[in-house]
């Protein structure tokens, strides 16, 4: 089978951990031990999140005295892909010495009259403690919304369109080569009026991004490895319980928490849905990194899969225990 297998910016970067090199570099090589096997009888595209690691970089960048102003998101975000890209090339050839491995510096097209522009939802950075968010939010102009137990910033993230390596993409998988591509999402770009492409300040969701490269590669399996062992129906409420199957219809109708859930679950439908349209069956997965082999077998995790619904079905809806936003 084809898999594209994304790997999600906490799994890279756990809640709990010092933002260091080293140990970004270490979770890189857990990453690649959890996946790599899979190698033996699959084909592997892998993308990775970027959330935390872009976070640090334009908290780095608004502090440098010596610029006029912070890094733009775009830039952040290609410096973030080349980062994790390199770790993760690194530990796959070390791991899969016979298999060519190639790290790509992905761009994504996306629409800038996206209306996310003025609903920012995509979590970057560390967290913050409550007595701290709002003081840190009005130095800086930023949006902190609440994520867990602590406060973190979000920031605009428009709905991929399309992937402009994607003919790379393509002729890497015919060399048998493993790529490491669109990292948190891939670089976000617009096409201005003159047609000419242009850099955008946004982080792209990186789990919808994966379901569009795994859709525009026919691919037979998308895998979403974050933190979480599964999807939670009724999350962060005395009825919580696992879903450990279900169809994207019955997903659709649930409510997931927006900037971390919600996407995942809306890229497994439209991976589903949209292969069941051609009449092929296709899976989606998410769960816990190490569980990775577990759930494309179905023995762990949440897995997608069923008959497809109308193409005008509604999008995954964003809900449950929430704060308001920090300004």
């Amino acid at each position: 089978m084809l898999i594209v297998i994304a790997l999600g910016g906490n799994a890279l970067l756990q809640r709990h951990d010092k933002p260091d090199a080293g140990i970004q570099h270490i979770r890189a090589r857990q990453a690649v031990r959890a996946v790599a096997p899979l190698a033996a009888d699959h084909q592997l595209v892998i993308t990775h999140g970027n959330g935390p690691q872009v976070g640090l970089l334009a908290v780095e960048s608004t502090q440098d005295a010596t610029l006029d102003g912070p890094y733009p998101l775009d830039v952040l975000g290609a410096e973030s892909e080349g980062m994790i890209g390199h770790w993760l090339s690194l530990e796959l050839r070390n791991a899969l010495p016979s298999t060519p491995v190639a790290s790509l510096l992905t761009q994504t097209l996306v629409d800038e009259g996206d209306p996310a522009y003025h609903n920012p939802t995509k979590f970057i950075g560390i967290g913050y403690e409550p007595h701290t968010a709002h003081a840190i939010a009005e130095q800086h102009g930023w949006t902190l919304r609440r994520d867990g137990n602590t406060w973190r910033r979000v920031v605009p993230s428009p709905e991929p369109q399309d992937i402009l390596d994607i003919e790379v993409l393509e002729l890497l998988l015919r060399n048998g080569t493993i790529p490491v591509c669109a990292g948190g999402g891939g670089v976000p770009v617009v096409r201005t009026a003159d047609g000419q492409l242009a850099g955008t300040d946004a982080v792209i969701d990186k789990d919808l991004t994966a379901a569009l490269i795994a859709t525009r590669l026919h691919a037979d399996a998308l895998l979403m490895l974050t933190d979480v062992a599964h999807v939670e129906q009724h999350w962060g409420t005395p009825l919580a319980r696992p879903l450990h199957r279900a169809t994207p219809a019955q997903l659709r109708q649930m409510s997931f928490a927006a900037g971390s859930m919600a996407p995942k679950v809306e890229a497994a439908c439209r991976f589903v849905e949209q292969h069941g349209a051609t009449g092929r069956a296709a899976v989606a997965g998410i769960g816990r990194l190490a569980d990775a082999a577990d759930i494309l077998a179905g023995h762990a995790g949440t897995l997608v899969a069923g008959a497809p619904v109308a193409a005008s079905a509604p999008p995954v809806r964003a809900g449950g225990p929430a704060a308001p936003p920090a300004t």
